[in-house]
């Protein structure tokens, strides 16, 4: 576990005229949508406000709600833009103050907006967050498995558990995120694999994310998505049916119960708990974010009025076997739908 934090290559070495290729494209699109989003906004508010005005009898201004959210994802990237090219001028790409200097002021950068855009959701749909075990995830090492519901709940990890203890992330995203412009740059910056969609990891792939696993220490952690895609049932069908196919009909078995989780996969969370002996696994568990889970239930004020509940679950190495790991993993991702179920219940949520 010694050794500075490495930074893994998204795409396996991208090339430097591919990157900018990219943020030819995707800079330009986004400042001429924020351009439109705030010249227009007299416009898209009344617009949203007159059909709200017809949302009865239960009047939640959805769409307004929702389009404010828009305008400050926006806002929030393009300030993150210049903000980072602003750093890159002030700290000299790093070499004026050196790199671990430029390191802590990008995982700044990337506090403040992931707060900026979870807290700014909260307020606008009038959502209401309970945290328990939030002290599991305050020192590290770990590698933090996160469910994955919907968009939204991509930075509930940094809001929730990273942001208030000072955590650095090491994330494993997938690669079609480079085109959010503000995560390409700050997020080619930090210690991050970006790989693909495929259920089958390459060879590459996984070495980039064992990778990340490399000098973590009490401040740091590296976060996966192990189901790897958002939930829906058709996509839980065609999994465990993809894993009797493959001979894995043990594993299916424990699948088949699966409510609201879809099978994690294995290639990426067992790397990084093969490559981090003796560090622990805090698995977060949440609920709320169900109501986006796709545009028209966002669209529609499914968000709205919602709890946020979290649970963390801290699992030491040692309580980690060392054989059938892959049962081990789907048998803790039984435990986190069972909660899932529980916590649905509580709220009256389907």
């Amino acid at each position: 576990m010694n050794g500075p934090p490495a930074v893994a290559s998204p795409g396996g070495g991208e090339s430097r005229a591919s990157i900018w290729a990219r943020r030819c494209v995707s800079m330009p699109m986004y400042f001429a949508l924020a351009t439109v989003c705030f010249v227009g906004a007299p416009v898209w508010m009344a617009a949203a406000a007159l059909a709200d005005c017809g949302n009865r009898p239960r009047r939640t201004w959805a769409r307004t709600r929702a389009l404010c959210f828009f305008a400050l994802y926006l806002a929030l990237d393009v300030a993150g833009i210049v903000a980072a090219a602003t750093l890159a001028v002030v700290r000299v790409g790093g070499r004026l103050g050196g790199p671990k200097r430029y390191l802590s002021d990008n995982a700044a950068l990337q506090r403040w907006w992931s707060s900026a855009l979870f807290n700014g959701a909260v307020a606008l749909f009038s959502m209401r967050v309970e945290v328990e075990g939030a002290l599991e995830a305050a020192v590290g090492p770990y590698l933090l498995f996160v469910r994955h519901s919907s968009t939204a709940d991509t930075v509930l990890a940094a809001a929730l558990v990273g942001n208030p203890h000072r955590m650095l992330f090491r994330y494993v995203l997938k690669r079609q995120l480079l085109w959010e412009p503000c995560l390409d740059v700050v997020g080619r910056r930090l210690p991050n694999a970006f790989v693909s969609r495929n259920r089958e990891r390459s060879t590459e792939e996984l070495a980039q994310i064992a990778a990340l696993a490399n000098g973590l220490d009490e401040k740091s952690a590296v976060l996966i998505y192990p189901e790897g895609t958002r939930f829906s049932e058709r996509k839980r069908r065609a999994a465990i049916a993809s894993l009797r196919e493959r001979g894995r009909a043990d594993l299916a078995a424990i699948a088949d119960a699966y409510l609201h989780v879809l099978p994690p996969r294995l290639g990426g969370p067992l790397a990084l708990v093969e490559a981090a002996p003796g560090v622990d696994v805090v698995i977060v568990e949440h609920t709320g974010f169900e109501g986006s889970a796709s545009f028209s239930q966002f669209w529609s004020g499914a968000l709205i009025g919602r709890t946020i509940r979290a649970r963390l679950r801290r699992i030491p190495s040692s309580a980690i076997p060392n054989h059938d790991r892959d049962r081990w993993l789907f048998e803790q991702w039984a435990k986190t739908d069972r909660w899932i179920t529980d916590s649905l219940a509580l709220e009256g949520a389907p």
